[in-house]
């Protein structure tokens, strides 16, 4: 697997840009080497009329649509968020509101699933909202005010069994088991 395959890979599946110190430690690779590489891959997307484009922000990198597809794409997302939710989107936003905030790992260690393109989708909707905390390197995710209103609720608590399930202590065993085990 080539250096740019590797970089490739990790800005489609990356939520949010990324630096070229994360991708250096990431791929095992000498930053130099990272820049050029991905110097080259934002060239060949350029030259090859592709998809999607590699944009440079204060030294982060991030994966984007092309913006000749700026209208098909915006098309796309409103359907796609316009939409009634599928099964796991209403599974992952009741977890969230009921154990939130909540991390990335716990939560898939929850469902038992990637749900990074769920988390992307109600992002999306204004459902959930997303804030990182530096100190544990880990993006937290909690139901927002429109979620609230749309329920037409006017505080998360009054959720059914909100206490019970927020403060729910099998949950919490199984996550800390979940971190002992092996992978």
């Amino acid at each position: 697997m080539t250096l740019q395959s590797q970089l490739e890979s990790l800005l489609f599946v990356s939520a949010k840009p990324l630096s070229v110190k994360e991708l250096a430690d990431l791929t095992m690779t000498k930053v130099s080497e990272v820049e050029k590489a991905l110097a080259e891959l934002a060239e060949d997307y350029k030259n090859q009329a592709r998809g999607f484009t590699l944009i440079k922000n204060n030294g982060q990198y991030q994966l984007t649509t092309s913006s000749e597809n700026a209208e098909l794409v915006a098309k796309f997302l409103r359907d796609e968020t316009s939409g009634e939710l599928s099964q796991p989107s209403l599974e992952t936003l009741t977890i969230i509101a009921y154990r939130g905030p909540i991390a990335k790992l716990d939560l898939e260690r929850i469902r038992g699933v990637n749900c990074s393109l769920i988390l992307r989708n109600l992002l999306l909707r204004g459902l959930i909202e997303e804030k990182a905390d530096r100190q544990k390197n880990e993006n937290f995710y909690s139901v927002t005010l429109d979620f609230i209103k749309f329920l037409g609720i006017s505080t998360i608590e009054e959720l059914p069994d909100y206490i019970k399930l927020h403060t729910e202590e099998t949950i919490d065993q199984v996550l800390d088991k979940s971190l002992e085990m092996p992978v």
